[in-house]
């Protein structure tokens, strides 16, 4: 009853907390949590594991500012263009995310299905010029376009803008946002609100993909958001410690999470909240994450070192060692096609085949 309770206070916005959560010093030990006197206490169960997870969503919004508490607006989707591509249709449309805040997306559709079918939420990578574009198959970058290869799939798939890039929106701080990041992971779900709304779509089906910026911005939103049953993140992180030499400067940026500079000083040390601790907020659904051993990006020593300290959780707190998935290609910053094909293997596997995973 806890742990629905949490949830539900999550997923619909109210996400201000009674105290501050406390400190923790070893984000890299996942097996413990803090008592209410600062204590450890070993985490052997989920129950326990439920006590650090709180924790570590709600040092996630000390930094990224909380998940709105404003009452949902109607989406009033509007179609802007449409355009047949045989066996797919893709829908240029807009979707209001707060009231007066409307986000622009591509939407894809397959034609012949049958029955509802699974979806995707497609964050998009760094590019201000093409936005939403660049996973929709409209930047030129071919190994970018999950949007429109999961749809040529049968995954009906939605990529929205992300602040500051692609078409213009409200600036977030405008809005009442602390972060950018936080904008982001709204606009995300509303997306998911958008998709659940849809008779094309299986509501219990749903997962997240993306590269870079849409890498992470995936697993912010699976964090946050357990209607999401199955992420796949491409160069999408690393530990902060590892992060260009442990500065922090990009984090900290306005497109992004000021508090990392502001408050944390864009020192690691300082932080409240790490990636290993997010990989592990998301057990026991399954991750599947590109890491390419030559990413001058997310330098993969620190991606090893995350997904080290969260095997244990899927491993002996959900007994899912296999959810956990990770591949190390030889390339640089991308999802080069042999490894993206496995992730869609891997989408398909639970989304099409066992089916969503249940918590």
């Amino acid at each position: 009853m806890k742990r629905a309770l949490f949830v539900l206070v999550l997923l619909w916005g109210v996400a201000a907390v009674a105290a501050e959560p406390p400190f923790y010093p070893d984000k890299f030990d996942l097996l413990y949590y803090l008592d209410p006197a600062g204590k450890r206490q070993a985490v052997r169960n989920e129950h326990d594991w439920e006590k650090r997870r709180q924790h570590i969503l709600e040092n996630m919004q000390l930094v990224m500012g909380p998940v709105p508490d404003d009452p949902k607006p109607p989406l009033d989707v509007k179609l802007i263009r449409e355009d047949d591509f045989g066996d797919i249709i893709r829908r240029k449309i807009s979707y209001q995310a707060k009231k007066g805040d409307r986000v622009n997306a591509y939407l894809f559709i397959p034609k012949n299905r049958k029955g509802r079918m699974p979806a995707m939420v497609v964050p998009h990578p760094t590019s201000v010029k093409f936005g939403k574009g660049i996973v929709a198959g409209v930047g030129g970058r071919p190994r970018r376009a999950s949007a429109l290869e999961l749809a040529e799939r049968g995954y009906v798939t939605i990529a929205p803008d992300y602040p500051y890039m692609g078409e213009p929106q409200t600036s977030p701080y405008d809005l009442g946002y602390v972060s950018t990041t936080m904008k982001g992971i709204h606009n995300h779900m509303r997306a998911v609100d958008l998709l659940q709304s849809m008779d094309e779509v299986d509501p219990e089906r749903i997962g997240a993909i993306g590269h870079s910026l849409g890498g992470h911005n995936s697993l912010f939103l699976t964090a946050f958001d357990e209607r999401i049953k199955v992420v796949v993140t491409s160069c999408g992180f690393n530990a902060f410690a590892q992060y260009m030499g442990g500065d922090l400067w990009g984090w900290g940026q306005d497109k992004y999470m000021p508090r990392v500079a502001d408050v944390y000083g864009k020192d690691p040390e300082k932080m409240p909240f790490d990636f290993s601790e997010i990989l592990g907020a998301i057990a026991p659904r399954p991750v599947f994450i590109n890491a390419p051993i030559n990413d001058s990006n997310f330098e993969v020593s620190g991606v090893r070192r995350c997904v080290d300290a969260a095997s244990p959780v899927y491993a002996k707190i959900f007994s899912v060692r296999d959810r956990l998935v990770a591949h190390y290609p030889v390339a640089e910053h991308d999802f080069p096609d042999e490894t993206r094909f496995k992730a869609f293997l891997f989408l398909d596997s639970w989304l099409k085949g066992r089916g969503a995973p249940a918590r």
